[in-house]
């Protein structure tokens, strides 16, 4: 008899566990915070006045916080481009929207719950929207307009890297890199995919510190889809994919 309790509080107990294995198991995961990082043209050769830029960007910054600002600790920084971009932050915000706990609840306050939280939410969006907006029609009529120090967006890509969150960068910028000393794509741009590819991997050595692994980057170039390849140059884009993608970041324009 005492074998028998004993084997029957052993599978007593062994279920439970497996119970609660179970029901942590069904537990939906949280979600990792985005770290989104916007690096806007404030130099000369990108004009966020004409129709097709302000309207290609102004749409994609409302789907960028829209996609990317969706709960408490998400995290968007905007930089500008120009001679100085490391110093160049302009904007920062972390989103502190938190759904409220739902234990207990019943089903009218559930839907009271999440709709105060959508609410919540798209205030905040709209908050971070406007801002960003006004980022983007901020003019930058000093002498930091007359470089284009795109390449150190690298090192702040990678720093943010290293804080545990999901790395979204985007470029909005005709990735015209100019700088006195270093690479100057109004004097001397890649006239093939032969070129890109040789200037990316030597520049890949400048970059030996930073890390992209896991990064996704976003190239939002100014140009209409009828641009001509002299407004508009592939192999300058295939350069920045090509060195972006040695350093382990995901590539894709849009």
């Amino acid at each position: 008899m005492k074998k028998l309790v004993a084997l029957l509080t052993l599978t007593f107990a062994l279920s439970s566990c497996s119970d609660n294995s179970e029901s942590a198991s069904e537990k939906p995961a949280a979600l990792k915070p985005i770290h989104t990082l916007i690096f806007m043209d404030k130099t000369s050769s990108v004009d966020v006045t004409d129709p097709f830029v302000a309207q290609k960007y102004q749409s994609l910054l409302k789907e960028i916080i829209d996609q990317n600002i969706r709960q408490s600790g998400d995290r968007l920084d905007i930089y500008f481009v120009h001679e100085n971009t490391a110093k160049g932050k302009s904007l920062s915000l972390i989103s502190r929207t938190e759904k409220d706990n739902l234990e207990g609840m019943n089903a009218t306050d559930l839907e009271a719950a999440q709709t105060n939280y959508e609410f919540s939410l798209k205030k905040e969006q709209g908050i971070f929207l406007r801002q960003s907006i006004a980022r983007l029609q901020q003019k930058n009529n000093g002498g930091s307009n007359k470089e284009t120090n795109l390449s150190a967006a690298i090192p702040i890509i990678s720093d943010a890297a290293e804080n545990q969150s999901e790395i979204k960068a985007y470029f909005l910028s005709d990735m015209v890199e100019s700088l006195n000393k270093g690479r100057d794509f109004h004097k001397s741009s890649p006239s093939s995919s032969s070129i890109s590819e040789s200037w990316a991997n030597e520049d890949l050595s400048k970059f030996s510190d930073s890390n992209l692994t896991g990064t996704e980057v976003l190239l939002a170039l100014p140009f209409e889809p009828t641009s001509s390849s002299k407004v508009n140059n592939p192999y300058v884009t295939e350069y920045w994919r090509i060195l972006l993608e040695g350093l382990g970041a995901s590539v894709q324009e849009i």
